[in-house]
C-alpha cells in the first residue's frame, strides 16, 4: 500500500469521523437542554428547535412497522449499504464530490444508526420554514446525508472532459 493510499484512507475516515461527531455531539446537546417536544424559536419562526424522537426512518418513515421489520429496514439493510459504500470508497478510484458525498452520507448514516441501535430512536430536532418552504423535524445526520446525496449527483452533472 502506498504513502498516497494511506493519506486517501485516513481522510476518508476523517471525514466520516468528523461527520458522525458534529451528529453525535448536536444531538447530545439538545437531550441535555432540551426536553422533549419542547420548542426554542432560534430565528424567529423560521428556525427552531424542538426535541423528538423518531422510531422511524426519515420523517418517521416506518414508524408503525413492526420490531422485526424495523430491525430488517431500519438497521440490517442500513449497515449493509454502508459497509458496501466504505468498501467501493477504498477499493475504487472514487474522487472530488462523489467522495465527499459518499463520506458525507456514510457519516449520517451512522450517525442515525448508532441511536437507533443504541436508544431505539433516533434524536431529531431541527425545524426550518420559510415562507411556504419547510422540513420535518430532521438532524445532523440527515443534513449529512442530504449533502451527501447533492455532491453525488451533482458529480454525474460535471463534465470530466470539457470536449464532450
Amino acid at each position: 500500500m502506498t504513502t498516497k493510499n494511506i493519506i486517501r484512507i485516513v481522510l476518508i475516515l476523517l471525514v466520516i469521523t468528523v461527520n458522525i461527531g458534529c451528529d453525535q455531539f448536536s444531538k447530545k446537546i439538545v437531550k441535555r437542554s432540551v426536553l422533549p417536544y419542547e420548542t426554542i424559536h432560534v430565528f424567529n419562526d423560521h428556525l427552531t428547535v424542538t426535541r423528538v424522537e423518531n422510531s422511524g426512518a426519515f420523517l418517521s418513515a416506518g414508524d408503525s412497522m413492526s420490531k422485526a421489520s424495523k430491525q430488517i429496514f431500519l438497521t440490517l439493510i442500513p449497515i449493509l449499504a454502508m459497509l458496501l459504500g466504505l468498501f467501493y470508497l477504498f477499493l475504487k478510484p472514487v474522487s472530488g464530490n462523489m467522495l465527499i458525498g459518499l463520506c458525507f452520507v456514510i457519516g449520517g448514516g451512522v450517525g442515525n444508526l448508532f441511536d437507533r441501535m443504541l436508544y431505539g430512536s433516533v434524536t431529531d430536532f431541527l425545524y426550518v420554514k420559510f415562507g411556504i418552504f419547510q422540513t420535518g423535524i430532521f438532524n445532523m445526520a440527515d443534513v449529512s446525508i442530504m449533502t451527501g446525496m447533492f455532491l453525488a449527483v451533482l458529480q454525474f452533472f460535471i463534465k470530466k472532459d470539457p470536449s464532450q
